[in-house]
C-alpha cells in the first residue's frame, strides 16, 4: 500500500473546504484575495527567489526589508523590529543568548516554550524556574504573577534576565505591566514570548469594539518575539522580533539572530510579512472590528447551547482563543475534537476537557456559524464514551522539583524502568510544546504513568522513542546491568 505523500495529503484536505480554528491565522487565501494579493498566490513559485540585486540581505538590511522592519516597528511603536524566518523559536534563541552570558542565569517560567529550554543548552544557562498559577476550576495553566518573579529574582539576583509567555496556548495574560517594573527595579532584561498575542496591539483596542490586555511591548518588556503567523496574515514560520528598549545591545542581538537564521531566508515567508503589515496599515479597523464582532456573536451565540461552557470574563483573557470546556456534554476534549473534523472542523489543542480553538484575523462569520451549527447538533447527540484520554501538559501543574546537575553520560531505557532517574533529554507533548519534564529533573512514578497515557492515546511526545525509551543519566551500576545503550 503506497503511502499518501505529502502533496497528496496538502491537496485533499484543501479540498474539504475545512474551517480552521488552527494556526496560521490567514485561514486560507480568502484573506489575500479579498484585499487584493490574489495576484501574489499566482505567481507564488515565481517569487520563490534569493538575494538577488534589489532584493536586500535580511542580516544586513538596507532596502526593501530594512523597509519592512522599519514597518513594523512603527505598527508594534518600538525602537527596532527584526524579520524572523525560523519562526518565534529564532527570536527566542536569539533574545536569551543575547542578554544571558554564557553560564549565566536565566528566570524562566516553567510552562515556557521547548524553545527557551533549547537556548539553555546552547548558552549553558541554568535555569530558575517561575512557576504559574494553576486554574483549577478548568484545569489548565494560568499568570505568572509579579509577586512569582519577584521571588525568584530576590533568591537569585545574579540571574540576568526573565522570560515568560504571555498569553499563553489558552490566551491567558500575565501582567507584564507589573512584571516589568519588578524585573527592572532589580537591573534586569524581561523578554515575552509572545507568539500567542502578535494581535493583542489591535484587537484590544477600544475603538476597534475590543477589550483585554495590552500588548508586552506597551507594558514594557525589553525583547517581544511575535509569531505573526499564528494569529496575523503571514505564512508559517514567519514571525517578528521587537526591540523596545536600550537594555539590549542591537549588535549583539543581531549577531545571534544571525547564528540562529537560516542564510537562505525565504522571501515567500518574508513578503507575506510584508503583506501583514500592508493589511494592519491600511485596513485595520476593519479587520479588527469584524474580528471582534464575531467573536462576541459566537460567545452570546454559544451561551444558549446545552452542555457547552467556555472559558470567559478574566481581565486577562485573550478572547480571541475560545475555550471550550467540554464536561457538561459529557465528552472530552479528544472526543469533542473528533466530532467537529467529522464536520470539517479543525481545532488547535486539547487538554483534559478544555478543546482550544484558535481564531485568527482571517476567520470569517460563516466559520463561526459553522462552529456554531456543528456544537448543536453535537449537544443533541448526548454523552458517548471517553476513547481517548487527556492530551497534553497544559493542564498539568509543573511540580517545584529539585534540580540536579544534566547528566553528561547518559543512556535510553525504557520508560517503565525511568522512575528515579535524572532526565537527560526533555520530554515533550506536543503541542502545546512545554516540557513535562526538563533536563535535571528527576523522573516519577507519577511522570512515567502519565506519559504512557498519552502514548496509548496516541498523543506525541517528544522525547520518547519509537521503542518507548527515553533518555537519563547513566545509573552507577554494572555495565552487565544496563539496558540502554550509552549515548
Amino acid at each position: 500500500m503506497n503511502q499518501q505523500t505529502v502533496l497528496e495529503f496538502l491537496m485533499e484536505h484543501a479540498a474539504q473546504k475545512p474551517v480552521s480554528f488552527h494556526m496560521p491565522g490567514h485561514k486560507g487565501s480568502a484573506l489575500y484575495r479579498r484585499f487584493g494579493y490574489g495576484a501574489f498566490l499566482e505567481r507564488f513559485m515565481d517569487c520563490d527567489i534569493t538575494e538577488i540585486p534589489g532584493a536586500d540581505n535580511l542580516f544586513q538590511t538596507e532596502g526593501i526589508l530594512k523597509e519592512t522592519q522599519e514597518r513594523y516597528a512603527k505598527l508594534y511603536d518600538v525602537d527596532r523590529s527584526y524579520l524572523l524566518i525560523n519562526g518565534t523559536s529564532g527570536g527566542i534563541l536569539a533574545s536569551i543568548l543575547a542578554s544571558v552570558p554564557e553560564g549565566g542565569k536565566l528566570v524562566m517560567a516553567r510552562n515556557c516554550h521547548k524553545s527557551v529550554f533549547n537556548a539553555l543548552t546552547l548558552g549553558n544557562i541554568q535555569p530558575v524556574y517561575a512557576y504559574p498559577e494553576m486554574i483549577r476550576e478548568h484545569g489548565i495553566l494560568g499568570e505568572v504573577t509579579a509577586g512569582e518573579i519577584e521571588r525568584t529574582l530576590l533568591e537569585h539576583p545574579d540571574a540576568a534576565a526573565v522570560i515568560l509567555p504571555s498569553p499563553n496556548y489558552y490566551g491567558i495574560c500575565s501582567d507584564i505591566q507589573a512584571i516589568a517594573r519588578i524585573v527592572h527595579k532589580h537591573g534586569k532584561i524581561l523578554i515575552v514570548d509572545q507568539a500567542h498575542g502578535a494581535h493583542l496591539k489591535w484587537l484590544s483596542r477600544k475603538e476597534n469594539g475590543g477589550a483585554g490586555p495590552v500588548c508586552a511591548e506597551e507594558a514594557g518588556a525589553d525583547l517581544v518575539i511575535n509569531s505573526i503567523h499564528k494569529t496575523l496574515a503571514s505564512f508559517t514560520q514567519s514571525a517578528v522580533l521587537n526591540l523596545n528598549s536600550d537594555r539590549v545591545d542591537r549588535y549583539v542581538l543581531e549577531d545571534k539572530l544571525q547564528a540562529v537564521q537560516s542564510t537562505s531566508p525565504s522571501y515567500l515567508l518574508m513578503a507575506s510579512l510584508d503583506i501583514s503589515a500592508r493589511l494592519l496599515e491600511e485596513h485595520e479597523a476593519v479587520l479588527m472590528k469584524e474580528w471582534n464582532e464575531n467573536l462576541r456573536f459566537f460567545y452570546e451565540e454559544a451561551k444558549t447551547i446545552p452542555g457547552i461552557r467556555l472559558i470567559e470574563g478574566m481581565e486577562n483573557l485573550d478572547a480571541s482563543k475560545i475555550n471550550i470546556n467540554t464536561a457538561g456534554l459529557g465528552i472530552s476534549a479528544a472526543e469533542l475534537e473528533n466530532k467537529l473534523m467529522e464536520r470539517d472542523i479543525f481545532s488547535e489543542l486539547t487538554t483534559g476537557n478544555i478543546l482550544m480553538l484558535m481564531t485568527g484575523i482571517g476567520n470569517r462569520r460563516s466559520d463561526f456559524e459553522r462552529l456554531l451549527a456543528a456544537l448543536k447538533e453535537i449537544g443533541q447527540e448526548g454523552p458517548c464514551p471517553n476513547t481517548r484520554a487527556a492530551g497534553g501538559n497544559g493542564g498539568r501543574m509543573p511540580v517545584r522539583a529539585e534540580l540536579f546537575p544534566v547528566p553528561k553520560e547518559k543512556e535510553r531505557i525504557p520508560l517503565e524502568e525511568a522512575e528515579g532517574r535524572i532526565c537527560a533529554s526533555s520530554i515533550i507533548p506536543y503541542p502545546p510544546g512545554i516540557p513535562l519534564i526538563c533536563p535535571g529533573e528527576k523522573m516519577t512514578e507519577e511522570d512515567i504513568a502519565y506519559i504512557r497515557a498519552l502514548r496509548e492515546a496516541g498523543e506525541k511526545v517528544i522525547g520518547v522513542n519509537e521503542k518507548g525509551e527515553v533518555t537519563v543519566g547513566t545509573a552507577a551500576r554494572s555495565a552487565a546491568s544496563r539496558r540502554g545503550p550509552a549515548l
